[in-house]
């Protein structure tokens, strides 16, 4: 059954059960972060390059299905894509526990991607499809949750996991984490309001999102890039947890989401967003230039404060741009965004960090932000040059 339009009660029971669902899926990648690189280069005998390969591999597939899962979640509506995508991560994960030769774990890294591209992209469309129009930002700070506490707890977890029966049951245990979030996905219930579109929109890329989501973009290859090494960077500094980086990082997240869940409201997008990737930037730059524990948490925390702003902003400012028939086509385009950015971020330091080291690589990380920040910036420029004094100035201004 097809509900009703969003009203201005955020907080109903499909938006809390879409949550819990992201929060159970975005754990089971949270035990990923943390073990995939561990394990690639410690049981499979992979290099840290074989690690940036593998943990990046899934946005192969999730960059190129992305958009198709956007026109589908517009045309058939979004349970069905929460539901495949969680059973296919399910899979995914539970395979690679009995799995030692690394092209059969990237294969499995490439099927992941498939149910990334499918829950991610009807997860978001969902959110605009429940969120009251002017609380967007705070529906997105909110829902935004799921993820961050997924990556501040999964990598414990993971951890307890490995140390108490090895790395099959961590693999075990994220599946069994992914199903959950299929059987939340039927709580959610059809959010899509209406039949499919009936605009003539055919796209399956949303131009008027492509020029912002070149700024969430670097977002992305910055934060990915830190991500997929935290745990090795953490080993190599003396940290004596390895998985602490990545939990206080999805701490600072959450905490952050939570005290300024409006800020996002009430601030431009594009200025908001130009100012978090500044901040991942100097973030990097923290934790590549003093190498020891406190240098590393506390660029982890400086980078997490950004993150915790930048997809807020980003997504209002591209939600923007589509009409309510569109929406899970700018979702897909605007979340490709993620797997190029968590697939070329990976993969590009893994690159610099196998003859260079990993300090150098948070710092290439850190350049890439800081040109992501002048973009962001410039477009703000460019769209409040554009406006007239007549003419109130767009939301994504």
């Amino acid at each position: 059954m097809t509900r009703p339009p969003a009203t201005e009660r955020l907080f109903t029971p499909s938006f809390i059960a879409l949550g819990v669902a992201e929060l159970c899926y975005f754990t089971a990648g949270g035990v990923a972060i943390f073990g995939l690189p561990l394990y690639v280069t410690g049981p499979v005998g992979g290099d840290e390059a074989a690690a940036g390969l593998a943990f990046g591999a899934f946005a192969l597939s999730a960059l190129v299905l992305r958009p198709v899962a956007g026109r589908l979640a517009d045309r058939y509506g979004r349970r069905p894509l929460l539901l495949a995508g969680a059973l296919l991560a399910a899979a995914s994960l539970a395979l690679i526990g009995v799995a030692d030769d690394f092209a059969v774990i990237v294969a499995l890294r490439l099927l992941a991607g498939v149910a990334e591209a499918a829950f991610f992209v009807a997860g978001f469309a969902a959110l605009a499809d429940l969120a009251p129009p002017a609380r967007l930002g705070e529906a997105l700070s909110y829902n935004s949750l799921g993820l961050y506490l997924g990556v501040a707890l999964g990598p414990p977890l993971g951890e307890v996991l490995v140390r108490t029966s090895g790395f099959g049951l961590a693999w075990a245990g994220a599946a069994a984490l992914a199903v959950a979030a299929a059987g939340l996905a039927l709580l959610v219930g059809e959010t899509r309001a209406g039949g499919p579109s009936d605009d003539g929109e055919r796209h399956l890329i949303h131009r008027p999102a492509l020029p912002i989501t070149l700024g969430f973009l670097a977002s992305l290859v910055a934060m990915g890039g830190f991500l997929a090494f935290a745990s090795l960077y953490a080993v190599r500094v003396g940290v004596a947890n390895a998985s602490l980086v990545l939990l206080v990082y999805g701490g600072v997240v959450v905490v952050c989401r939570l005290a300024f869940a409006r800020v996002p409201d009430r601030l431009p997008p594009l200025a908001l967003g130009a100012a978090a990737l500044g901040t991942i930037a100097l973030g990097l730059v923290l934790a590549a230039s003093w190498p020891s524990p406190a240098g590393l948490l506390l660029g982890a925390v400086v980078t997490a404060v950004g993150v915790s702003f930048s997809t807020p902003a980003f997504f209002s400012a591209i939600f923007a741009t589509a009409s309510p028939s569109q929406r899970g086509v700018a979702s897909g385009t605007a979340s490709a965004a993620i797997d190029l950015g968590l697939g070329i971020g990976p993969i590009l330091l893994g690159l610099v960090a196998d003859p260079f080291g990993i300090r150098w690589a948070l710092a290439v990380g850190a350049a890439v932000a800081l040109a992501g920040a002048v973009w962001t910036l410039l477009l703000r420029r460019r769209s409040t040059v554009a406006a007239s004094p007549a003419t109130p100035a767009t939301p994504a201004e």
